[in-house]
């Protein structure tokens, strides 16, 4: 089969951007040439886009874009992958997708439910196939534990809880970079995100979570910009984001779950406290499922830098049995940060392995999230 013929829009010459350091080394590994071809980069203009292919020394056959219906109108190109700031996915995207081009798009699909519903509205009327990067759904210690649910070890799940920090800063200052994650209005922040992604993995594992009460905290509602160059502050911004997150929910009864089982979820923006990890997630039936990641909440990308332990604990003989998972030898070839999104571009090649409207789920939990994330749920400081 020929490769697949890709655009990608967002890669820009800062090799330390998530595209960079998540997509291509996939991409460019001799297993992703085999699948996949860069033919074309959109950026903000043209020279920007040429920048970038010098950069990353792509052919000289790669084509330069900068404008999205440019790229939606060129006919050599199969799939699309977004990896802009969120705020940007929707202008950018919704041009190749009525063009009924495949879709690849970031999380979160869109900064606001909105604008994440016309996308999802726009694929199924052009019948555009669409994914959407939730790739912590398919890490191999998740499918471990759905594997094990499956065989039921514990029996019916009862109850889950999990407790993570994370996020991409801690206390009250942020890089001038990053200063969009501070405000709702700009789709990133550490709810859409950080959060969100290990909210989407967890429900992928153990069903819809439903009935929620959630409980909000702004702790630190000032919050100091600083340039990385310089480490000066620049400016003091009010943020309208929250920093604590805590929700009861009712997990949705399944083969694996009993009706009414609860789900206890809290998270916090910041480091933990020293020696505590990062993430501990229980899954509690007749025996219980324990994951703890020492170093990141982000079971989607770096918490794999640090041991991810999974362990299974029987409360009859009192027992702890430590439960085995590994990357598969191809991914082991690839950064930490690329190996799950490597495995969404190879389901992407399988058409039984992603849903062909993933927009439509990515919309559903963004409407969940936003519900989430209404100002009657908040408590500022």
């Amino acid at each position: 089969m020929a490769p697949i013929r890709t655009a990608f829009i967002g890669i820009s010459s800062s090799t330390s951007s998530w595209a960079a350091k998540a997509h291509l080394p996939y991409l460019v590994s001799q297993r992703g040439r085999e699948k996949f071809e860069i033919v074309a980069l959109y950026n903000l203009s043209v020279e920007a886009a040429q920048h970038a292919i010098k950069i990353y020394d792509f052919p000289p056959t790669t084509k330069a874009y900068g404008d999205p219906e440019k790229v939606a109108a060129d006919l050599d190109i199969d799939l699309v992958v977004n990896c802009t700031r969120v705020d940007l996915h929707y202008t950018t995207t919704l041009p190749s997708v009525r063009a009924g081009k495949a879709v690849y798009v970031e999380w979160p699909l869109a900064h606001d439910v909105d604008h994440a519903r016309k996308l999802a509205s726009a694929a199924r009327q052009s019948g555009s196939r669409t994914v959407v990067g939730n790739q912590g759904r398919i890490s191999p210690i998740v499918l471990k534990i759905k594997e094990l649910l499956g065989q039921e070890l514990i029996g019916k799940v009862l109850s889950s809880e999990f407790r993570a920090s994370g996020g991409p800063f801690d206390g009250d200052i942020v890089s001038l970079q990053y200063k969009f994650l501070t405000q709702k209005a700009s789709g990133g922040n550490v709810v859409s995100i950080s959060f969100a992604h290990l909210w989407d993995l967890v429900q992928s594992v153990l069903g819809e979570v439903v009935e929620l009460r959630p409980n909000l905290q702004i702790q630190r509602s000032n919050i100091r910009v600083i340039d990385p160059h310089t480490m000066s502050i620049v400016e003091t911004v009010r943020t309208d984001v929250p920093d604590l997150i805590n929700i009861t929910g009712t997990i949705a009864p399944s083969d694996t779950v009993v009706d009414g089982a609860k789900l206890l979820a809290r998270y916090r923006r910041g480091e933990p406290f020293p020696e505590e990890p990062a993430l501990v997630w229980v899954i509690n039936g007749e025996r219980e499922i324990r994951l703890v990641s020492p170093g990141s909440s982000a079971l989607h990308a770096t918490a794999y830098f640090k041991p991810v332990t999974l362990e299974v604990h029987s409360f009859a003989s009192g027992s702890i049995q430590r439960v085995d998972w590994s990357w598969s030898d191809w991914k082991k070839e690839l950064p930490i940060v690329s190996r799950s999104v490597g495995a969404l571009y190879e389901a992407f090649t399988d058409q039984t392995q992603l849903p062909i409207q993933a927009f439509d789920l990515a919309t559903h939990r963004l409407e969940q999230l936003y519900g989430i994330l209404a100002d009657k749920n908040i408590q500022q400081n």
